[in-house]
C-alpha cells in the first residue's frame, strides 16, 4: 500500500524564539528563500505524500495563507502536482500525542507520515530519509518507523532518545524509547529526528496515554507503549550527507538560514563573498 498522507503538527508556541515569534509562527520563519514549513512540505511531496493535514493552534493562520494558491501572486503549483492541504485546530490537552491524534479521522485507518513543521531534514545526496523510512516501514510491516540521528550527551535532555537493538545499524528494531533522559540512563545517543511513519495502531496507544505532570500528552509515551506491547517499531538513521535543521532555538535557526542562503542558486555566491569579507574584516 502506498503511503500518501501526512500529519504536520504546527501548533507549538515557539517560546524559545521570542520575540521573533511574538506575531509570526516559528514554522513561517524564512530559511533561505522559503519558510520552514515550505521546506517540510517539499520533503513530503518528494516522498510521494499527496494529502497533508496541518494541525494548527491559535495565531497560525499565516501557514494556511501561505499554502492557499487561490488568486496568489506567487502560485506554488501544489494543486498541479496533485497535493491537497487540510487544516485542523488542536484540541486540549496539549502535547505532541494530542496533535497526532487530531488526525485520526484524516488517516482513515491507513499508514501515514508525521513530520513536525519546525524541523527540516536536509538530504544532499542519495535517497532522502523519509523515502527510506517509508520503504523500511512497508518492508518490515512495522507499526512505527522513526527518523533518528546521533546527538552529543549534553544535548540528550532536549530529545526523545531511542534504544536500538543493533546500535550501529542504519535501520534497526527498537527496544525502548526514553523522553529527555540523562546520559546515565542509557548509553544510546540516538535521538528522534522529527519524522515518523505509523500504522493506525498508534492512535489507541495515544488515547491510553496519561498526561505528563505538565499536562501534555507525549507522542514518545505512546510509542513506548507500542514497543512494550510487542509491536515492531524501527529506527532509520540519517546518513552522513543528511542534516536535521531544528528551528527551535536561535543558534540552530541562524545556522539553518545561513546554510540555505549559501546554497541559493542565484544569490549564494554573493552571500558567501559577504561572509568571507565580514570574517576577514572582523579578524583584522
Amino acid at each position: 500500500m502506498n503511503i500518501a498522507k501526512a500529519i504536520v503538527p504546527v501548533a507549538g508556541l515557539g517560546t524559545r524564539l521570542r520575540p521573533t515569534t511574538k506575531a509570526l509562527p516559528k514554522e513561517m520563519l524564512p530559511v533561505g528563500r522559503w519558510p520552514v514549513v515550505h521546506h517540510v512540505v517539499e520533503e513530503l511531496a518528494a516522498a510521494g505524500i499527496r494529502q497533508i493535514l496541518f494541525v494548527t493552534g491559535r495565531d497560525k493562520s499565516a501557514i494556511e495563507n501561505h499554502f492557499d494558491d487561490r488568486g496568489a501572486a506567487y502560485p506554488l503549483g501544489y494543486r498541479e502536482r496533485g497535493i491537497e492541504f487540510f487544516f485542523a485546530r488542536q484540541p486540549a490537552p496539549p502535547g505532541t500525542g494530542t496533535a497526532v491524534a487530531t488526525g485520526e479521522a484524516f488517516a482513515a485507518a491507513e499508514p501515514f507520515v508525521v513530520a513536525f513543521g519546525d524541523s527540516i531534514v536536509r538530504t544532499r545526496r542519495g535517497r532522502p530519509l523519509l523515502q527510506r523510512m517509508i520503504d523500511s516501514h512497508r518492508r518490515h510491516r512495522a507499526a512505527g518507523t522513526i527518523g533518528a540521528s546521533e546527538v552529543p550527551a549534553d544535548q540528550m535532555h532536549h530529545y526523545g532518545i531511542l534504544v536500538p537493538a543493533a546500535p550501529t545499524a542504519a535501520d534497526t528494531k527498537l527496544t525502548a524509547i526514553l523522553e529527555k533522559p540523562t546520559p546515565t540512563q542509557t548509553s544510546s545517543r540516538l535521538a528522534i529526528s522529527a519524522r515518523y511513519v505509523f500504522s493506525p495502531a498508534i492512535f489507541a496507544h495515544i488515547r491510553a496515554t496519561a498526561p505528563a505532570p505538565s499536562g501534555e500528552v507525549y507522542l514518545t509515551d505512546a510509542i513506548a507503549a507500542l514497543i512494550a506491547a510487542g509491536a515492531p517499531v524501527r529506527a532509520v538513521r540519517l546518513n552522513a550527507d543528511e542534516q536535521r535543521c531544528d528551528i527551535g532555538n536561535y543558534p540552530s535557526y541562524f545556522a539553518a538560514f545561513i546554510d540555505y542562503a549559501l546554497d541559493d542558486p542565484e544569490w549564494g555566491p554573493q552571500v558567501r563573498a559577504y561572509l568571507y569579507k565580514k570574517l576577514a574584516d572582523d579578524s583584522s
